[in-house]
């Protein structure tokens, strides 16, 4: 049963959507989401189980297809991000892949911005073509290059905005009219921004993942994905790709990441603040060439930021004089945690080069200003003064 008290849940601000946004109850009648830890579902009858096969009756089939943990967690996203349907997936990367490839067939071809995390470049670049796939990547900020990339067979255009790691923000409405002139659709990860600070569905596109192991459980615990859009979009271009291949999300993840978006606003908030600190910091010392945040005046594409995004992200880039002092940075922090993770409430810090982006060429690297001295920083909900002195300690000691 749903809450039968809440008349309008459409009027609810974020916040409390993301406590009570797509509960549905049972007879008991818990206070927190049940956990539906089952594989399969029963039936009254061989009549009901035929009907609801055919699509003739509602009800669950199995939790490969849908759970009803797991709808809820959908739900919520709905609610959240303004999208009419979601499918959860069991991480991140399963999101971006299920979203880029159950809408593409052999002889299509894909335009992404080049600046992508590294296993998202992988599956553009390396898993697409071995399926017949042509790709193009081109520079994300710059229209023109969207624009003369299209092909005939042109079908999707994929971005991330901010860029991991170094926080480049692409202009997501004009690429989405872009992708609109030519019938193509377009996906954004939109991780970074989080769903509070960026909507880009509001702003054209057709498509929106997530990575939930990031912010929205953001405490370390869980995977988790999520992909958002229409109903036509899931129903029609998704939702047999998801069935038959599996990339479906575990209900006990499910329960947690819900969890997670009960304090979504509160943690993000905060973090956000700390980065804005820590970016502050950085900036104003000798070692450190330059900073990269998106809260920031000096940031390249500071006016995009305004119209695009309702405030800075958890995360700073930053640039140091190559690897052995970025490597000393790191491993001088004692607060600060060294891991590839990003968006938990505990600060963490990474060396790109050698880890997220690891496998892409120098070349590729230097092209995306990934250089051997770039550290990306994730910020936590530790003290901000801890915070401070744990970086200020780290850069004395390089």
């Amino acid at each position: 049963m749903t809450n039968p008290r809440a008349k309008n849940p459409s009027d609810w601000k974020p916040a409390t959507r993301l406590v009570h946004g797509g509960t549905t109850r049972s007879g008991f009648g818990e206070t927190s989401e049940a956990m539906y830890l089952t594989q399969g579902f029963v039936y009254d009858s061989a009549e009901s189980a035929e009907a609801r096969f055919a699509g003739e009756a509602e009800g669950y089939i199995y939790s490969r297809y849908a759970n009803p943990t797991v709808s809820m967690f959908e739900k919520r996203m709905c609610a959240l991000e303004g999208a009419e349907a979601a499918l959860a997936t069991s991480s991140g990367m399963a999101a971006v892949t299920a979203a880029i490839m159950c809408q593409l067939r052999a002889g299509d071809h894909i335009v992404a911005a080049r600046a992508l995390f590294g296993s998202c470049r992988w599956v553009v670049e390396k898993l697409a073509p071995q399926y017949g796939i042509q790709a193009t990547l081109v520079d994300g900020t710059d229209l023109a290059a969207w624009k003369a990339a299209i092909q005939p067979n042109t079908k999707v255009f994929f971005l991330e905005s901010p860029t991991n790691p170094t926080l480049e923000v692409v202009d997501i409405k004009a690429v989405a009219d872009l992708a609109h002139e030519i019938g193509a659709s377009l996906v954004v990860d939109n991780v970074f921004a989080t769903p509070l600070y960026q909507k880009p569905l509001e702003l054209g596109a057709d498509v929106v993942v997530y990575s939930a192991t990031k912010h929205i459980d953001g405490q370390g615990r869980c995977l988790g994905g999520v992909v958002l859009s229409t109903q036509e979009w899931i129903t029609e271009k998704m939702f047999d790709f998801f069935r038959h291949t599996g990339p479906s999300l575990s209900p006990f993840n499910a329960w947690t990441l819900l969890k997670g978006l009960e304090t979504l606003p509160l943690r993000v908030a905060q973090q956000t603040r700390n980065a804005a600190s820590a970016a502050d910091l950085l900036a104003q010392s000798s070692k450190v060439k330059r900073v990269i945040y998106p809260g920031r005046s000096d940031h390249p594409q500071a006016e995009l930021v305004k119209r695009q995004m309702s405030a800075g992200s958890t995360l700073v880039a930053f640039e140091l004089d190559g690897k052995s002092q970025a490597f000393g940075f790191e491993n001088a922090l004692e607060v600060i945690q060294i891991s590839n993770n990003l968006g938990d409430a505990k600060s963490l810090v990474t060396h790109p080069a050698t880890t997220t982006h690891k496998n892409l060429s120098k070349e590729d690297r230097d092209a995306l200003g990934i250089s051997d001295g770039v550290v990306r920083l994730s910020l936590g909900l530790e003290d901000i003064d801890d915070l401070l002195a744990d970086l200020d300690r780290a850069l004395a000691a390089i």
